[in-house]
Parts: C-alpha cells; sequence; structure tokens
C-alpha cells in the first residue's frame, strides 16, 4: 500500500449540495456554476475597458448567457492599484448595468465590490450575491446582506484591496492554515450577522496578497477548503501566477485557465469565475458528467 500524499482528489459530497442565490437554488453536486465577468472599468487587467460603456457591459452580459453562465458578476473597481474611484462613481458604474441586465435577461446576478453602500444599492438594483474580495473590511457590508436577504463571498486577502503585497507572509510559512483560518472566521462573522450558512461562498483568494508559489500551494489544497462543508469559489481565470509559472502574458493564459479550473472543480469548488464561459462551461460539464457517475 502506497503512502498517503498530499495532493488533491476529487470531492463528492456525501449529501447534495446546493448554493442558494435569490430565490434560485442549485443542485452542485457534481455540477460547477460559472460566473461570469462584466468589468465596467476603463483599467481593469484583463479587457482595458472593453465593457465600461453600458451598452457594452448589457451586450456582454447577453452573450456571457448564451455562452453558458449562471451567474455574471459585475464590477466598477479593480482589485489592483490604480487611479481612486469615489462611491459616486463605482454606484454610477455598477447599478445601471445590474439594473438593466436585471429587466432584460435571466441570470443570477452578483456585485463585486467591498463597499456596502454600493452592495446595498446593487441589491435593490437585482443583485442577489455580494462579491467582496476585502473579507468583509466594510463594517456595515454584513448588514446589509443579510438584511436584503442574499448570498455573500467571503475572500481571504492579506492586506487590502488595492494595495500592492509584494512580499506577503505567513505565520511559519503555512499560508494553507492562514487562509483557512481567516475564512472560518469570516464564516462565522456572516453567520452572526444574520446570513444562513448556506449562503456563504467561500473564495481562498488566489493572487490577493500570495506569491505563486503560495497561490500553488492554495490551489493544491482545495480538496482541503472544501471539507470545510462549504460551497468554495474558484477565481483563477488569467491570474497572474498562471502567468508567472509558464512566462505567459495576459493574452495567453486561457489553457492555464482552465487547467486550474478542472483541478478546482474536480477537488471540490462549485462555483468558477472566469473570463472564457464557453470553454470553462464545456470544462465543467465534462467534469460534472464524471462527477456524477
Amino acid at each position: 500500500m502506497g503512502a498517503p500524499t498530499d495532493r488533491p482528489r476529487a470531492v463528492r459530497p456525501a449529501a447534495p449540495a446546493f448554493v442558494a442565490l435569490g430565490a434560485r437554488r442549485y443542485d452542485v453536486t457534481a455540477r460547477a456554476l460559472v460566473m461570469g465577468i462584466i468589468n465596467r472599468t476603463p483599467d481593469s487587467f484583463y479587457d482595458h475597458g472593453a465593457t465600461f460603456e453600458l451598452d457594452s457591459a448589457i451586450r456582454r452580459a447577453e452573450r456571457l448567457i448564451a455562452d453558458g453562465a449562471d451567474i455574471i458578476d459585475v464590477g466598477g473597481v479593480k482589485a489592483g492599484a490604480g487611479e481612486p474611484v469615489s462611491v459616486a462613481e463605482e454606484l454610477d458604474r455598477v447599478v445601471p448595468v445590474i439594473e438593466a441586465i436585471a429587466a432584460r435577461l435571466d441570470v443570477a446576478l452578483s456585485v463585486d465590490t467591498w463597499r456596502a453602500v454600493v452592495a446595498k444599492a446593487a441589491y435593490a438594483a437585482g443583485a442577489v450575491l455580494g462579491n467582496d474580495i476585502s473579507g468583509f473590511a466594510d463594517p456595515g457590508y454584513l448588514a446589509v446582506a443579510a438584511a436584503a436577504g442574499v448570498s455573500v463571498v467571503a475572500t481571504h486577502i492579506r492586506l487590502r484591496p488595492r494595495v500592492d503585497d509584494p512580499d506577503p507572509r505567513y505565520p511559519d510559512d503555512n499560508v494553507v492554515a492562514a487562509v483557512e483560518h481567516f475564512l472560518v472566521d469570516r464564516l462565522e462573522m456572516a453567520v452572526v450577522a444574520g446570513i444562513p450558512a448556506e449562503r456563504v461562498l467561500l473564495d481562498v483568494g488566489l493572487d490577493l496578497g500570495k506569491t505563486t508559489p503560495q497561490s500553488l500551494e492554495l490551489l493544491r489544497a482545495t480538496d482541503r477548503f472544501a471539507r470545510m462543508g462549504q460551497t468554495m469559489l474558484l477565481s483563477a481565470s488569467n491570474k497572474g501566477f498562471l502567468g508567472d509559472l509558464l512566462g505567459l502574458g495576459i493574452e495567453a493564459r486561457e489553457d492555464a485557465s482552465l487547467a486550474a479550473v478542472a483541478i478546482g472543480v474536480a477537488c471540490g469548488c462549485r462555483v468558477v469565475r472566469v473570463h472564457d464561459v464557453v470553454r470553462a462551461r464545456r470544462a465543467v460539464d465534462v467534469l460534472g458528467a464524471v462527477l456524477g457517475s
């Protein structure tokens, strides 16, 4: 009998697992949900403002749904360092897009913001998920989500959004343990605030205050995080650690992104946030067929 290893293993929940988003309830025992991205920012690291104009953002939403997206994530401020964006500007970027999509299209909507005031307006406009990469740094964020009855994403970040973190270090050089502790704490915060545990998704925050080796270590530990019993969201699409690993520019990371999606889903992630919905949809559907057999 071989020695045990720490390699990732495909995770099949013992009982059906569900993701609750608004009135929708998805069975994700084997099938992962695909979250398509709309960056209503002029300085996105990926599309460089291609969907900044309102009409372009709406057309992008239509395309994402046609391509197979289950969720559309709308953001108005990029995570990385850049020019300051006021609350008023973020509201102007995010709310009209969510209102327009909610009025025209049948899809679950997510708002990518760490500001409670923006999240509250987005929920009123039709969003049912708050994707907060700050780890609930805004003290009003969870109360707003609980009052709206929406779901939230708790994401690990070492410092805060829009702040460079070139040399991230973790206690005992154990990034997995540090992130796990952080996410358990944020889950407890959300539940105490009145958000049911089934409406809390967890994201280890690849690239957010992590070196390339640290992001790879977290991806490798996906099955460990999945055993926490919460829905895991994977946001690896076109990220820097993939480019660093293979020496690829942003325009050439599609295959690497799909490899990360496949690893994540096979090891327990049930929501994948991606730029290329068509390829991700095909990949997760194949994995769903295998995991469901």
